[in-house]
């Protein structure tokens, strides 16, 4: 029997013991909003309203703004604190900087960030009670606290999330308060809103700042570098509420033990405000602290204090539960409390926690020292761009990385100027670089609540070398910033009335490039062989790889064409190359049929409830954002009803795909055979090869759970052999066929992957399908059970073959991973662009 009630809110009373005087002139939440806070999920814009009305009223809040979202939300930062310190906090902030001791008097800072996950509204609605409080109350305690601490409350951290699940809440909420769990309010669309615009999961994107609420808010973290982050969450509606510290076999061992022992500390004030309202919890059970790309351990590798909070969810207004009925207010109460526990922590352990800080960067430099290299040595000599990219990740993370001046040379590799970087370890952010590059494959626990293999170099398909000795390089004086890379001269005038025009594949933009040109109506074609011609210098060679995309004058049939290619041309820093004709020195002519056609691209990808709303928001940010290639997706369920012969491919991310009928299967099979693309990924490729469309075979569960002897196992052991039966988030090594068009602008055929899942695919018997395959030892960095690896190792990674007149690729990964894997991107992207430069004809 569910609860049916009339909907009722929650007073300020409710909140916060009474009586306390509040200053008149400060508004609270329902004099802004027009109710009170948990009577209804509130919109951003009114968040942020009810933030300028209060910084608009009190000269102790103050309200900047870090950036928009990708749907133009502003992302707001309030800080509050005594007048004092507002009126000094430049000098405060420059006293902060990473490496200075921290005088024991200043004030902490403490960063309370809510809801990063859209759909965990508790947070931000507990951020407008905590502002109103900090800013209204009239007590000692209130002053000395504002003394004491600088607080910044971010109130939401996922703008365009948030929105989408307000909107999807109080648009299905009733005027009875309704708490079956089953009804509509509780039961979230396709995407939900924990995700942002691209549908990432924003507290995993802390350290590859792939998005634009990510990149707004470190920016930020550095200019305050606070003391203690509160990181505000829910989690199923049955829990009860949770805080770190967590299971301490799971804390990164770069974590130091200081922040550990202060997680521990602060633990006892949150178990005292819970307690004092007699209302449940738990803290060493569950969740980790060991990827550093989440809200809670990022600060622990920047010299400050994470803390996790989650509550569990009641969605809507209210729900049923294990533990009676869970109402939205109470949820929010939860938050207030742990919110002003952290602040009374912070507050009396501010010596600790500036001596804490202190200690943090002096001891990173004391190891840098003792380390038995100096610096990573990094080399990209063929994409600017995917090298500029990550370079500038470094920058926004306050690590320096300085320019070869010089040629350096170890065995037969040059490391030259414009395509070389030194990373030195002696830097504050020590630890940083060495979660950035280092390959860890040895754990002291094998459980993950997230990835364990995050290693970026690796991520950016970079060469990297450890240096021992940097006076061995020639290396500028001054570190990196993007607005000072050198890039060679560029965007010089084309030649207008030369023969063709000819640009090489290697750049991480390239694809965009070639988007563009083909949408303007410009015809292109992509080299399968090499081709050497004449340059206009005496004696000049111009050597062209397979895949270089060339522009023949004399097929293109709109006057403008010219114009158009310049001034697509110009946007980019990409070489392109004039030539004046189409008779090569060395391998094919320009007029040769090995010269493929290139045509533009109508891409649907298929979404709806069985499919993973992260991976599908991983390639369409990929193929939308970075490539401008739109994509047109759609849910699985309407499916039958799309005409389509309107797309030229159709992206098949992970999921079960259970919602297509044989109808709709009927019309895949014969729009394929016609000449359609399908390009699939992890269990989209099995749901294709159990369709018959993929021509593949996989490894069953089965035979997985034979990996593992289970006698003599206790129930003790359960956790740890599950751990040992995932591939929770792992770095692999495959050897790609560099010769395939679709590795197009690879040169090295050692190819980094990212592997989250135990999808295998067994190596394939028949000849020229596998384009990529595992390697004999592929684990490269993070966790796998060496049952686990073994059965990865030699098989197939990624595949492709005719289907008729289309074509069907199917990797076992997902190649965009997170939206920072630039090394195997343009895979997918070769998939869109070059399907037809490829045939392997198989028989079912």
């Amino acid at each position: 029997m569910f609860a049916l009630a009339p909907v009722f809110a929650e007073p300020l009373s409710y909140y916060f013991e009474q009586p306390t005087s509040y200053h008149s002139k400060i508004p609270t939440p329902k004099a802004v909003l027009g109710f009170d806070v948990g009577d209804r999920h509130v919109r951003h814009d009114q968040l942020v309203h009810y933030f300028k009305e209060l910084a608009d009223a009190s000269n102790q809040v103050r309200l900047l703004s870090m950036g928009y979202t990708t749907e133009s939300r502003q992302q707001v930062l309030a800080t509050i604190s005594s007048t004092k310190n507002l009126n000094n906090l430049e000098q405060i902030l420059a006293n902060r900087r990473a490496g200075k001791n921290q005088n024991a008097n200043d004030p902490v800072v403490v960063w309370l960030g809510y809801s990063i996950h859209g759909n965990e509204i508790s947070g931000s609605h507990a951020s407008m009670l905590t502002a109103y409080y900090l800013a209204a109350a009239q007590t000692e305690e209130i002053k000395q606290l504002l003394d004491d601490v600088i607080i910044l409350i971010e109130p939401s951290m996922n703008p365009d999330g948030m929105d989408r699940f307000v909107t999807w809440v109080n648009t299905n909420r009733g005027t009875s308060l309704n708490t079956d769990p089953e009804h509509r309010e509780h039961q979230l669309q396709w995407p939900s809103g924990r995700t942002n615009h691209f549908m990432f999961d924003l507290n995993r994107d802390w350290l590859p700042l792939t998005q634009v609420e990510s990149r707004n808010r470190v920016k930020y973290f550095h200019q305050f570098k606070p003391n203690v982050l509160g990181d505000f969450h829910e989690m199923g509606k049955d829990s009860s509420y949770f805080f770190q510290p967590g299971i301490p076999s799971r804390t990164n061992p770069l974590t130091p033990k200081t922040n550990i022992e202060l997680t521990q500390d602060f633990a006892r004030y949150h178990g005292e405000a819970l307690d004092a309202d007699h209302r449940l919890y738990f803290s060493r059970e569950s969740f980790d602290d060991y990827y550093y790309g989440k809200g809670s351990t990022y600060p622990d590798i920047n010299g400050a204090v994470g803390i996790l909070f989650e509550q569990a969810s009641s969605r809507g207004a209210a729900t049923t539960s294990d533990n009676g009925v869970l109402t939205f207010g109470f949820g929010i109460k939860n938050h207030v409390l742990t919110s002003f526990s952290t602040l009374k922590a912070a507050q009396q352990n501010k010596k600790k926690l500036h001596q804490f800080r202190t200690d943090f960067y002096a001891e990173s430099v004391e190891m840098a020292s003792d380390a038995d290299f100096s610096g990573y040595l990094l080399h990209e000599p063929a994409d600017r761009q995917r090298l500029k990219d990550f370079l500038r990740l470094l920058e926004q993370h306050q690590i320096q990385s300085y320019a070869l001046t010089d040629t350096y040379q170890s065995g037969n590799t040059k490391y030259r100027p414009g395509s070389s970087y030194y990373v030195p370890l002696e830097q504050p952010q020590y630890r940083l670089i060495k979660t950035i590059f280092e390959q860890v494959t040895e754990f002291k626990d094998n459980s993950f609540y997230d990835v364990s293999g995050w290693t970026l170099s690796l991520a950016y398909n970079l060469d990297v070398k450890k240096i021992n000795r940097a006076r061995d390089l020639d290396i500028d004086s001054e570190p990196f910033t993007a607005d000072l890379l050198t890039l060679p001269e560029q965007n010089m005038p084309l030649k207008e009335g030369a023969y063709a025009y000819v640009f090489s594949w290697d750049d991480y933009l390239a694809p965009k490039l070639l988007n563009a040109l083909l949408n303007q109506g410009i015809k292109a074609k992509v080299a399968t062989k090499d081709f050497t011609l004449a340059g206009e210098a005496k004696n000049e060679e111009l050597n062209f790889s397979a895949g270089s995309i060339v522009i023949l004058s004399g097929l293109q049939n709109r006057t403008d064409w010219f114009d158009k290619l310049m001034d697509t041309y110009q946007q980019y820093h990409i070489d392109m190359v004039s030539l004046t004709t189409g008779l090569s020195l060395k391998g094919i002519d320009l007029g040769s049929s090995s010269m493929v056609p290139l045509a533009p691209v109508k891409v649907m990808m298929i979404g709806g409830h069985s499919v993973s709303q992260y991976e599908a928001g991983h390639m369409l940010y990929y193929l939308d954002d970075t490539l401008g290639v739109p994509v047109s997706v759609i849910d699985d369920y309407r499916l039958s009803k799309i005409d389509f012969n309107a797309y030229t491919h159709i992206i098949m991310v992970d999921g079960t795909y259970k919602n297509i009928g044989e109808t709709t299967l009927e019309k895949i099979e014969t729009w394929v055979k016609n000449g359609g693309v399908i390009y699939a990924q992890k269990r989209a490729s099995k749901w294709l090869a159990s369709k018959n469309i993929l021509q593949s075979s996989f490894v069953s569960d089965n035979e997985l759970q034979r990996l593992f002897n289970t006698d003599d196992l206790t129930y003790a052991d359960k956790q740890q052999l599950a751990a040992k039966k995932r591939i929770a988030g792992t770095i692999f090594a495959t050897d790609i066929d560099v010769t395939h068009p679709l590795a197009y602008g690879y040169q090295n055929p050692r190819l980094p992957i990212f592997k989250n899942s135990t999808v295998i695919m067994e190596k394939a018997s028949r000849p020229f399908v596998t384009l990529a395959q595992f390697t004999e030892k592929p684990l490269l960095s993070g966790y796998s059970d060496d049952a686990m690896v073994g059965k990865v190792a030699e098989n197939t990674a990624i595949t492709a073959h005719n289907v008729g007149k289309g074509r069907v690729i199917a990797s076992t990964e997902n190649l965009v991973f997170r939206g920072y894997w630039h090394g195997t991107a343009k895979i997918v992207a070769n998939a869109v662009f070059f399907p037809k430069a490829f045939s392997v004809p198989v028989k079912p």
